[in-house]
């Protein structure tokens, strides 16, 4: 009874091993398949090793990371990054994902990467990326920009020939027209505190200019701007209010075409510098959008599929050099 017992028992564990050994083969030569099938894809797409191994990417490519934090570890969500290749070329650029990230994928070379955000020193690095491979940057600390130097207090007036009052305007709601005002004047008072400051902007509405003549001489008619009647517009901002970093917003009266509404600029400021002949300037950039119908400039004509051909909001965009008054 033992000995069938034994013979029993053996007789099983062959059938098992024989089962054993024919998974291992049928394991074997799928295996066998599935790398002669991955082989034959490398050829067309190939796939990052680690954490993206799921990602696909074309032939003679790798795909470039990075993770921008602060210097207390959390995202700058608002940091913008942008690729070079070596003879300086952008190759990829744009913003970060909302945990402080970016992926691109690039061909495989030698890159130059550079990520610059509001309020901090810009930071560049160097990558090489190989053939189907990851080349990671890790977590890259951006550093606290210091703020960049005020003016010193007093009367400052605008540089007319380093300045510039530029419009923007949609049209038929496809395209956008550009255009500019081609003279103006202001003065800036900077009080000990810069928001102790005012300043006033005059600009010659006639001036308007946007390359175009018969466009330009409708844009001064009684339809839009009517310069007969209102030769100027006029911008106060008395109230400088500071919002981190380089950026202000001055807020203040503009009148328009007869009206007057607050408007606040959104502004950048550049900092101090030394012109050609060692004069001081301050320098700044400032945007805003106007509504037509704010100002009572309500012409409009509609196309035949009912799209208004001049939108109703104007981007305005300043770029303008101060100088010492006198």
């Amino acid at each position: 009874m033992f000995g069938r017992w034994l013979g029993d028992r053996t007789n099983r564990a062959g059938r098992t091993n024989r089962a054993g050994g024919a998974g291992r083969t049928a394991g074997a030569g799928r295996a066998g398949g599935a790398g002669r099938l991955g082989a034959g894809r490398a050829g067309r797409v190939g796939r990052v090793g680690g954490p993206l191994s799921a990602v696909a990417v074309p032939p003679s490519a790798g795909v470039l990371s990075c993770r921008v934090l602060d210097p207390v570890n959390e995202p700058v969500r608002h940091a913008e990054f942008a690729v070079s290749d070596a003879m300086g070329r952008k190759v990829v650029g744009g913003g970060l994902d909302p945990f402080g990230s970016f992926v691109a994928t690039v061909p495989a070379g030698d890159y130059r990467l550079a990520v610059s955000a509001e309020g901090f020193t810009p930071y560049r690095a160097n990558a090489t990326v190989g053939e189907s491979a990851h080349a990671s940057l890790g977590d890259v600390m951006l550093q606290i920009a210091p703020p960049p130097a005020l003016p010193e207090p007093g009367d400052w007036e605008i540089d007319p020939l380093h300045s510039s009052v530029a419009f923007t305007a949609r049209h038929i709601g496809l395209a956008r027209i550009h255009g500019r005002f081609n003279s103006f004047a202001g003065a800036i008072r900077l009080g000990e505190r810069m928001e102790d400051s005012a300043m006033h902007v005059v600009i010659d509405a006639a001036s308007i200019d946007t390359a175009v003549q018969m466009r330009d001489d409708h844009l001064r008619s009684g339809d839009f701007l009517d310069v007969g009647r209102f030769p100027t517009m006029e911008f106060y901002g008395d109230r400088f209010v500071h919002k981190g970093g380089s950026r202000w917003a001055i807020t203040g009266g503009l009148t328009l075409h007869g009206v007057t509404r607050t408007v606040t600029l959104e502004t950048e400021y550049l900092g101090v510098g030394q012109g050609l002949e060692g004069e001081t300037r301050v320098a700044c950039r400032a945007s805003t959008e106007l509504h037509r119908d704010d100002f009572t400039i309500n012409w409009q004509t509609m196309l035949a599929r009912g799209i208004a051909a001049i939108g109703p909001s104007i981007t305005i965009d300043l770029d303008i050099q101060v100088l010492p008054k006198g």
